[in-house]
């Protein structure tokens, strides 16, 4: 299983979510995000767990994890080389759905999850994806899609579909991208530390 991720640097992450968040409190709810992310990961079967990190680890990262670079490049090519370092299927996820549970992603982990199928997709509610899963990691089934537009979703799974694979898809999630975001996404999983972190900033906001 493979987690791609940035180091939770005010100034580095969430961008978006400032205003009306600053650059600190932007940075502690994209750090909540990496941890429920790491955490759904450590309770799933997998064979290894590798953190793709662009930046360096920090107290946020539990043990369990193999942790190497992102490589340079557009998200394409970072996304491409993620899964070209794997042997054997992979499945890979962003930190932005801090609201993924094991039970979603147990479809493509179960005992099951490869049978009569070649790849697994994970719909963003912004067009995008939050997941993607190859039983063969082929980087150039990434390189070249567009990233981060409204139509990246639809772009890389075209890809899959016109490469012959038989593709399953994994329920739509909503990335945290802004403060909007980060409320609703907060509501879909209220016992996790995203939303223990937003309300704290709320209720300090709120003085």
């Amino acid at each position: 299983m493979l987690i791609i991720a940035k180091e939770p640097v005010p100034g580095r992450v969430k961008t978006r979510l400032t205003p009306p968040y600053t650059p600190a409190e932007a940075a502690s709810l994209a750090e909540a995000s990496l941890a429920d992310t790491l955490h759904a990961a450590l309770a799933m079967p997998a064979r290894r767990r590798v953190l793709v990190l662009d930046g360096r680890p920090g107290p946020w990262l539990p043990p369990g994890f193999e942790v190497v670079g992102q490589c340079d490049g557009g998200l394409d090519e970072r996304l491409a080389a993620a899964f070209a370092a794997c042997r054997g299927a992979a499945l890979l996820i962003g930190m932005d759905t801090p609201q993924v549970t094991p039970a979603l992603l147990a479809p493509a982990l179960g005992p099951d999850g490869w049978h009569d199928c070649d790849a697994w997709f994970g719909p963003a509610a912004d067009g995008g994806f939050w997941a993607l899963g190859l039983a063969e990691p082929d980087p150039g089934l990434l390189r070249g899609v567009p990233m981060s537009t409204s139509t990246t979703g639809a772009a890389q799974r075209r890809r899959l579909t016109e490469a012959g694979l038989r593709v399953r898809d994994l329920p739509m999630l909503r990335d945290v991208d802004t403060a909007e975001d980060a409320r609703r996404v907060a509501a879909d999983a209220p016992g996790g530390r995203f939303a223990r972190t937003l309300a704290q900033l709320s209720r300090t906001t709120a003085r």
